[in-house]
């Protein structure tokens, strides 16, 4: 996984074998990363690498990351969900994502269009952080547990120990990450790659 902000620029996440190739969505919306980058920077938060992609920070805390997939490119606000969102353009992933929230773009000049905007956005998160406001976060225990992550606890004391002993984001994450496969073989599978992850104390996108 990449380890630096500068890096994901040029050479994505790492998380598959497209990295630093033509390929990497990074090099579809690099103009669009570059614009969002300079804005955040501008904010005056701290540039970081946390999951592979930029996480920028006030005093430590998250509170925006940038980050591209295949249809678009997105800032993420971490606390997404306590902004006010006077415009009404933060979408919200999937109904499962608590806190997050995310502007997306798909062209440079939506940027610039709403530069002003991206700007009061950014202000607002700070202005969160800095009050140290939380999320109301569901509790893990009103996650689906899949059947088949069920049976693997069952039969494993040690992986048990080691997913309960994750912190209660990481739980989720997991549980959330094999309940999306729709198929058994699907989920089973996922299981068996995520297992030594679990044991060795990391969560999903550590």
């Amino acid at each position: 996984m990449n380890q630096t902000a500068e890096t994901y620029f040029t050479d994505g996440c790492g998380r598959c074998a497209k990295g630093g190739t033509p390929a990497c969505k990074v090099n579809t919306w690099a103009a669009e990363l570059a614009a969002l980058r300079a804005l955040v920077l501008e904010a005056g938060l701290t540039e970081e690498c946390k999951w592979g992609v930029p996480c920028y920070t006030f005093e430590k805390g998250n509170v925006v990351l940038i980050h591209s997939f295949k249809e678009y490119c997105a800032l993420l606000f971490i606390k997404g969900a306590l902004l006010k969102d006077a415009k009404g353009i933060l979408i919200q992933q999937t109904e499962n994502v608590q806190g997050g929230r995310q502007l997306r773009f798909t062209d440079v000049r939506e940027i610039t269009k709403l530069k002003s905007t991206i700007k009061a956005y950014l202000q607002e998160a700070i202005a969160v952080e800095k009050a140290g406001l939380k999320v109301s976060m569901k509790p893990t225990s009103e996650f689906a547990m899949p059947a088949e992550f069920q049976s693997a606890l069952d039969q494993s004391a040690k992986l048990k120990t080691a997913f309960f002993a994750l912190t209660p984001g990481r739980q989720r994450a997991y549980l959330l990450h094999f309940a999306s496969a729709k198929q058994s073989k699907t989920r089973e599978a996922r299981i068996e790659k995520c297992t030594p992850i679990i044991l060795s104390g990391k969560g999903l996108l550590d």
